[in-house]
């Protein structure tokens, strides 16, 4: 052997050294029993804020004591009440009760059901959540979608108006499976499922129903006396201008000076402008009673104007007896019942997040999914329709600086000298200015900045929103809903068929290792592809996954024969200058069968090209997957401990010395 090239061998050898860097191999991981790996997959899905936390290492007693102000959050801070608290929650709750009565009636009548129940709505529910509800803030009561969407889905069997009974026994049936669906939500831990109700797919039924509710509110604005049953927008245009000539002019006139109070203080005024809260509190009834005074000074309800009428007084009567278990209608009311129950769940516990964020507390999901249904359980049995926190209501109810809870038991104590005393003197109220209250709470709801937000930031999302916005206002309210989240549940699915691949490159003079076409300082690194999977592997995309880095590996090679071809200026058959195959695992979060199967097909289809396949950062799960298949498998071997790495920077460098040592030998 020539000593002088031996000499040049040993010292490119320790150049080589002193380039590379300390290889870090990854451990396996700890065994783990299959029950103890079940456990830790069930805790962090349904238990992810682990609620038993706060007994650990305390006393029986104390252990009964936090039980019990888990149950009850009323626990928590009624020992800790003040005179000042109450001062203050007495104002927001004679505050919110000023809102919630118009509201209450109006939203009713939204329903297809009687005014009264809007009322009995408003007294029992505020008195369940007060106990039971975990937020300072919420204010409940019945609410324009969810009265909306009960009225629209029962309509389509049940006529309010050649069956009113009936009518009414399917909405309390309605409204004790939403509260058997919300409660079970919270008790099942199955919070999550909400969750798939996107920010766009609601924001596009909010505008959609937002606009169905106002124009069916053209039948008590203009008057017109033989209006369409349907919530579409082409029945409900087409009814307004072929019964033009039943416009009732003075309907208008006593509509004109309730919409212009009414019109300037849309749903989150109180928000944008926390000192005019009274504002947004106190203009419904204003309205109200400016107008109820004009009927009954003109004695319009002699002239065609309808009005309210006579409203029963007294609590709510008990309405266990009228709850529908069987027969043909269990089917609907289950429907309906499921549907009201989610969206309102939605609805209420986004309410309760959004003031829990301004004043800095926390509130539990699980358990207002359970304080609302159980809430709804209990209203079903004392005639009230579904309920659930009011973002209107809580905004003012936030501003005028209630404290705890018990602003909505002032509410519901106002709302019961309401029902006991003061019955007759909304005789002579007009359904119009109820009409017109319901279009000015509901105007509030169609979000514009959000919808240009979403457009700026994702396109398909705008797209999902349109197709709720759209199917709501052209088909129905329930179908425009599941269309939206059909598509957003079809997205989901498509991210995870074809998740997110990259090919990364070197930043030089660095370790890091980026996506080479989205950084121009990074580049490709001689003799590796490496790429990275951005989604767990599992049996939908794992032929895909396979596919896709088969291409790359074809474009690879098809780039160093044309750039070798470039550069020779001849054409010759060239071995590819590929060696190495890195699969970045960091973002890898689980493995599958047919993954495992993956690697295998891929071991064996590099290995006929002389490439072999290495893992960077693979976690523990997926290592003990792989293991376990070698071991089912005796004498196929996936996964190599020497060509399993840390890093990214880790394997290029140790290999890249093996890549040297061959070249050189």
């Amino acid at each position: 052997m020539d000593p002088i090239n031996n000499g040049e061998e040993e010292t490119s050898k320790k150049e080589i050294s002193r380039c590379s860097i300390d290889v870090h191999k990854v451990a396996p991981p700890p065994q783990r029993s299959s029950f103890e790996k079940l456990k830790s997959r069930l805790k962090e899905t349904f238990f992810p804020d682990d609620p038993l936390r706060q007994f650990k290492g305390q006393p029986s007693k104390r252990k009964w004591i936090l039980a019990a102000q888990y149950a009850f959050p009323i626990l928590q801070w009624g020992p800790n009440y003040s005179l000042s608290h109450f001062k203050s929650d007495v104002v927001s709750g004679l505050t919110i009760a000023s809102l919630a009565i118009p509201q209450g009636i109006s939203y009713a009548k939204l329903a297809n059901l009687p005014p009264i129940v809007g009322l009995y709505s408003s007294f029992v529910p505020p008195l369940v959540y007060a106990v039971l509800g975990s937020s300072r803030d919420v204010a409940v009561g019945p609410v324009s979608i969810a009265s909306l969407i009960l009225g629209s889905m029962l309509s389509q069997q049940v006529s309010p108006a050649k069956d009113p009974l009936l009518f009414l026994q399917l909405g309390f049936s309605s409204t004790f499976f939403a509260g058997l669906t919300q409660a079970s939500l919270g008790f099942l831990r199955l919070g999550f499922i909400i969750d798939y109700l996107s920010e766009a797919t609601l924001v596009g039924f909010m505008a959609g129903a937002a606009i169905i509710v106002s124009l069916q509110q053209l039948k008590s604005l203009l008057g017109i006396t033989h209006f369409t049953k349907q919530m579409g927008i082409l029945p409900v245009l087409s009814s307004v201008f072929h019964r033009t000539t039943e416009v009732y002019l003075l309907s208008l006139f006593i509509f004109g000076p309730s919409f212009l109070l009414l019109f300037p203080v849309p749903h989150d005024c109180s928000m944008k402008r926390p000192k005019l809260f009274w504002v947004s509190a106190g203009m419904p009834l204003a309205s109200v009673i400016l107008s109820t005074i004009i009927v009954f000074a003109l004695k319009a309800q002699n002239h065609g104007i309808d009005v309210i009428g006579k409203l029963e007084e007294g609590l709510n009567p008990p309405s266990w007896n009228m709850l529908h278990f069987r027969g043909e209608y269990l089917g609907l009311v289950i429907k309906t019942g499921l549907v009201t129950g989610i969206i309102s769940l939605t609805e209420g516990i986004a309410v309760g997040r959004t003031f829990a964020a301004l004043k800095s507390y926390r509130v539990d999901g699980n358990k207002e999914m359970m304080a609302i249904g159980i809430m709804n359980i209990i209203g079903s049995s004392t005639s009230c329709y579904v309920t659930t926190g009011s973002f209107s209501r809580s905004a003012v109810n936030h501003n005028a600086g209630a404290k705890t809870a018990v602003s909505n038991v002032v509410m519901s104590v106002t709302v019961m000298v309401t029902l006991l005393l003061l019955m007759p003197l909304f005789r002579f109220t007009p359904n119009v200015v109820l009409g017109a209250i319901i279009v000015t709470a509901v105007l509030g709801l169609i979000d514009l900045p959000a919808a240009r937000r979403i457009w700026r930031i994702d396109k398909f999302d705008f797209l999902v929103m349109l197709a709720s916005f759209f199917g709501v206002i052209f088909v129905s309210v329930q179908l425009g809903l599941a269309i939206a989240v059909g598509m957003s549940i079809f997205r989901m699915l498509l991210q995870m068929t074809r998740p997110t691949t990259m090919v990364l490159g070197n930043i030089p003079g660095t370790n890091l290792y980026t996506n080479l076409h989205h950084y121009k300082d990074a580049v490709s690194v001689p003799g590796f592809l490496i790429l990275s999977i951005q989604a767990p592997i599992n049996f939908a995309n794992a032929n895909y996954l396979k596919e896709r880095i088969m291409r790359w590996m074809a474009d690879y090679e098809a780039d160093h024969i044309t750039h070798h071809h470039q550069l020779q200026g001849i054409k010759q058959h060239s071995t590819t200058s590929l060696h190495y195959v890195i699969l970045d695992m960091s973002c890898v979060s689980a493995l599958d069968t047919t993954g495992v199967t993956l690697f295998k097909d891929l071991k064996k289809a590099l290995e006929c090209k002389g490439v072999e396949l290495v893992l960077v950062n693979p976690i523990g799960e997926v290592i003990e997957k792989l293991e376990r298949a070698e071991s089912e498998a005796a004498g196929s071997i996936i996964l190599r401990a020497d060509l399993v790495y840390l890093t990214t920077a880790e394997a290029v460098a140790q290999l890249s010395s093996a890549i040297n040592l061959k070249m050189m030998m």
